[in-house]
């Protein structure tokens, strides 16, 4: 399994805390948060990640080199700010399995059991599965409309206790085909690509995970990171 790791943000709302690194690096009781969230997928099966990186791109490089406790490590840099779905679209281009890939967001944790969404995707005949969870804030995260079957019906404003994205996808490399974005554009994948991607008619699920869940992109969730994620 290989997963591509969105980690090129400017990371501008977390920079009074961590002024001077990329977000996905910002230290969680002294070991920087990708670490964290690699050990994690390796735990799980990844063998391989492609680093989609931008900002201060270098650090991550000098950190984590080619190798990372047993896993390939590969960095694709952005000479411009691509955006989550530009980022996503270039690093694509890394990928050397020809089946389903993971895609995380670098400055997110979600407790999501990879065979579990694994065997989700492939008895849905999904071509993207998002992990979701249920959410007390209202506003911070993007909201999903899901069917009964878990098809995503549509995106938008999240409601309080209603499902939100968790940023851990599971997807066919087809998928990302079809869209009328021009290469090397800056897109979001939260708000470009998967809702044309709906609206397409592709095959898009979302499956509700109770796992523990941190986003550490505003200073007061990072603050809260080292409890969620524990030693």
């Amino acid at each position: 399994m290989e997963a591509i790791v969105l980690a090129g943000g400017l990371g501008t709302r977390l920079r009074a805390a961590v002024p001077d690194l990329p977000k996905p690096m910002a230290p969680v009781k002294g070991r920087p948060f990708l670490e964290r969230l690699l050990d994690y997928w390796i735990a799980q099966g990844v063998t391989r990640f492609i680093l989609s990186t931008g900002y201060r791109h270098e650090v991550l490089a000098a950190h984590f080199g080619t190798e990372f406790h047993g896993a390939a490590v590969r960095q694709v840099v952005e000479n411009h700010p691509l955006g989550t779905g530009g980022g996503l679209l270039l690093a694509r281009g890394a990928l050397e399995a020809a089946g389903p890939f993971l895609v995380l967001n670098g400055d997110t944790f979600f407790e999501v059991v990879l065979e579990r969404l694994g065997d989700f995707h492939s008895a849905h005949k999904s071509e993207a599965t998002l992990s979701l969870f249920r959410t007390p804030q209202q506003g911070r995260y993007t909201g999903i409309n899901v069917g009964k079957a878990g098809e995503i019906r549509s995106f938008g404003t999240g409601a309080r206790g209603g499902l939100a994205n968790g940023g851990v996808y599971l997807m066919e490399q087809s998928f990302l085909d079809g869209g009328p974005w021009q290469p090397r554009s800056a897109l979001s994948l939260e708000e470009d690509i998967l809702p044309f991607a709906v609206q397409a008619g592709k095959s898009v699920y979302g499956m509700e995970c109770a796992g523990r869940f941190i986003d550490i992109g505003v200073p007061e969730d990072y603050a809260r990171a080292a409890e969620v994620l524990g030693a």
